[in-house]
């Protein structure tokens, strides 16, 4: 599986992290990217679950 981060983005006084991670979906076993904006501190446990 393949993941990475991807930008940081500065808003206001809150610094986040775009992260990026190809994930199979079950249904037809294609794979997607699924997309989130975050803390740079949830970054890893978030490319980290399922």
């Amino acid at each position: 599986m393949a993941k990475k981060s991807v930008a940081s983005l500065q808003t206001g006084s809150k610094r986040l992290t775009k992260a990026i991670k190809m994930v199979r979906s079950p249904k037809t076993g294609a794979y997607m990217f699924v997309e989130s904006i975050m803390s740079p501190e949830q970054v890893n446990e978030w490319l980290s679950k399922q």
